[in-house]
C-alpha cells in the first residue's frame, strides 16, 4: 500500500527524504539506510522502494536483497544491518509506547488506548518515529492532527 502522510507533503514530489512507508519497510527488513544513501538513488530506485511489498517473509527477504544490491550499486558501500524487532511496538494495539505518550504530553495531550488501537500500523509507526528524541519532532503535532488525535 502506498501512503504518504500530509506532514510529508513538502518532500513527497522530490522524495529527497525517506518517506515513512519506506522507513517502515527498512525496520521490517532490517536495513539501516542513511539519508545520503537514499539521495544517491535515482527516482526510479526510490519509486521501487516505495512500491515493492515488504510484508510476508518472502517479500521481506526480496526487499532486503533488492535494497542491499541497490545500496552497493549506487554508493559502493554495503548497507548496514538493523536489528529487527520480533514484536514491534507499532503492531501492538494494546500498549502506547512511553515515548509517544511523553511527546503527546508535551502538547498537553494524552492518547487513549482506544485511539491507539484504531490507528493503522503505519500510523502508529509514524508516531513512534516522530516521538524519538533523535528526530527533530517538528512533525509530531501535525501528525496528531492529521490522524484526528487532536
Amino acid at each position: 500500500m502506498t501512503r504518504f502522510f500530509k506532514f510529508e507533503a513538502d518532500f513527497v514530489e522530490s522524495l529527497h527524504c525517506i518517506p515513512m512507508q519506506v522507513r517502515l519497510k527498512l525496520d521490517t527488513c532490517g536495513i539501516k539506510l542513511k539519508l545520503d544513501q537514499w539521495n544517491r538513488f535515482n527516482q526510479e530506485d526510490r519509486e521501487s522502494l516505495i512500491q515493492n511489498p515488504c510484508q510476508s517473509p518472502e517479500e521481506i527477504t526480496q526487499y532486503r536483497e533488492f535494497l542491499q544490491g541497490l545500496v552497493l550499486e549506487r554508493t559502493g558501500e554495503s548497507a548496514k544491518d538493523l536489528a529487527v524487532e520480533e514484536n514491534p511496538p507499532w503492531m501492538n494495539e494494546a500498549e502506547i509506547p512511553d515515548g509517544v505518550q511523553d511527546k503527546a504530553q508535551q502538547f498537553e495531550m494524552t492518547l487513549t488506548l482506544e485511539q491507539w488501537a484504531k490507528l493503522e500500523p503505519i500510523e502508529r509507526f509514524a508516531l513512534i518515529k516522530l516521538s524519538r528524541s533523535s528526530h527533530e519532532n517538528a512533525n509530531f503535532l501535525p501528525a496528531l492532527k492529521e490522524l484526528n488525535l487532536v
